[in-house]
């Protein structure tokens, strides 16, 4: 399955972000550094340093936070649609690393401008104009509106004949398992390309494998199932032939982001009409150099930092 060249359009809430710069816990942390994250702006601004077009709408609070996340995104050159909500406030991310191997996510996003989104913000023509549409499982389990403009962007999409692409990027903080299983089944199934790991495919399908799940999805009309494996690579079930890629090994400095990277990876691969072989590749070298920086997609990689890390990273003094 590959697209037309052309942009790829997404939307959902993006959020400022706060981390700590050391290991250890929040209660006796000395210092902070500052800037954004969300799923889809992390895709966006992924397939703009690849050389991919890119688009991004989402709602901020009328704030310093908001300027912000626009400004970043804008910074990154993608395609910003920031909607100014003025009754509502910037969402806030907080990160800390407990202990070296671990990372924890704590959200301040209830009743945010982000999760205001709605069908009627969508623009008329974005959707169709685009050569991909990525959506995430994160936007519809904000609110019902939320839930509702993925839906009618979906239907939008497919209704011109976009790709639609989806990511499960399942959150336990915002639904349970059961509540967000047929919320994020019914997604799926309207999708071309659905991304997810092992453990999310299980929350679409209860009890069901991987490779089972991948089947009702390509049943359900689906052109391509890509399960995520972390540090294992991927796998992706298309046609009646599955695909792996191993993946690479490094030093793991951060994982955040590194699915949406790994989506960056795929898609502009995709529109660049390479095989599903090197599409793996590509998506899981992009995933991997992710986890060598913190943050959420500061370690996106650029078109020449791909090509050096695949090539084997060479001489580590750049001159």
């Amino acid at each position: 399955m590959t697209g037309p060249n052309g942009s790829v359009v997404t939307f959902g809430e993006t959020m400022a972000l706060v981390r700590t710069v050391e290991i250890g816990s929040l209660r006796h942390a000395h210092s902070l550094a500052f800037g954004i994250g969300g799923a889809e702006s992390n895709v966006a601004i992924g397939l703009r340093r690849l050389g991919a077009s890119a688009s991004w709408l989402g709602r901020v609070g009328d704030d310093s936070l908001g300027e912000r996340v626009r400004r970043e995104i804008r910074g990154e050159g993608v395609d910003v649609h920031g909607i100014v909500d003025a009754d509502a406030a910037t969402g806030l991310m907080v990160k800390e690393r407990p202990s070296a191997a671990s990372t924890a996510v704590h959200y301040y996003r209830a009743g945010s401008a982000g999760s205001r989104l709605s069908a009627a913000d969508l623009p008329e023509g974005w959707v169709e104009g685009a050569a991909i549409l990525h959506l995430t499982g994160i936007t519809p389990l904000l609110s019902a509106s939320a839930r509702e403009a993925v839906l009618v962007a979906a239907d939008r999409a497919t209704a011109a004949g976009v790709i639609v692409s989806f990511d499960i990027n399942y959150r336990s903080a915002l639904a349970s398992p059961a509540s967000a299983g047929p919320i994020l089944r019914e997604i799926a199934e309207r999708a071309d390309l659905v991304f997810g790991g092992a453990d999310e495919f299980a929350v679409l399908y209860p009890d069901a494998s991987p490779a089972e799940a991948a089947a009702a999805l390509r049943v359900a009309g689906c052109a391509e199932v890509v399960v995520k494996r972390g540090p294992d690579g991927a796998a992706v079930f298309a046609d009646a032939d599955v695909v792996e890629a191993a993946g690479f090994t490094i030093d793991v400095v951060d994982t955040v982001g590194a699915g949406d990277a790994f989506v960056a990876g795929y898609l502009s691969a995709r529109l660049d009409g390479l095989d599903l072989d090197a599409t793996l590749r590509r998506a899981n070298a992009c995933g991997a150099m992710a986890c060598l920086v913190p943050g959420d997609w500061e370690a996106a990689p650029t078109r020449r930092e791909l090509e050096r890390f695949l090539d084997g990273g060479g001489d580590p003094v750049q001159r």
